[in-house]
């Protein structure tokens, strides 16, 4: 079974203290882990894809504007991978395994190239890590059951804003899609 690791949303803007959209410690916390499984997908040549939040200065036509302050703007520095995970990335941004990838809903899936980036590398399953668990993550899972991709989340390396909602995403993960919550 060929694998991806997708990281989803690990930004300045959900994750770093003065984030616009932060999840401040919760997401700080599972940095070491998101770094330590993203490096080793790379190691053993998995395909490793950056599925990051865009959005544009002053879109007020997105869906987001009446839920969530302004975040993950493009050209700032919200946008750049939190911590380690920047360096990590720009080490392999050259290797043809590791692909970043703009998203501008809350699934990965919605209206990008990810399901054929995948398809044609013969991946049939997705192992998830990033932010925000009940809400990027969780939305990117259930697309990946739905075309028919296995699903693994590594509940070490999700967080969120809002515990009760991590907690119960953890839970519909195993429950509702079948998922391996390692």
């Amino acid at each position: 079974m060929k694998k991806a690791l997708i990281n989803i949303d690990y930004t300045n803007d959900f994750v770093a203290s003065d984030g616009a959209l932060t999840c401040g410690e919760p997401g700080q916390a599972i940095e070491q882990e998101i770094v330590r499984i993203t490096e080793e997908f790379i190691t053993n040549d998995d395909y490793v894809v950056f599925a990051i939040d865009l959005h544009k200065e002053g879109d007020h036509l997105h869906p987001e504007t009446k839920l969530f302050p302004p975040h993950n703007i493009e050209d700032t520095s919200g946008r750049l991978l939190y911590g380690d995970l920047q360096r990590v990335f720009n080490e392999q941004q050259s290797n043809t395994n590791v692909y970043w990838m703009d998203k501008t809903r809350y699934s990965a899936f919605a209206g990008t190239d990810l399901e054929i980036k995948l398809r044609e590398r013969g991946i049939t399953e997705v192992h998830l890590v990033g932010v925000c668990t009940d809400i990027c993550v969780l939305h990117t899972a259930v697309d990946a059951y739905n075309r028919g991709f296995k699903v693994v989340v590594y509940s070490k390396a999700v967080a969120s804003f809002n515990q009760i909602g991590h907690e119960w995403a953890l839970g519909h993960f195993k429950g509702s899609i079948g998922a391996d919550v390692i």
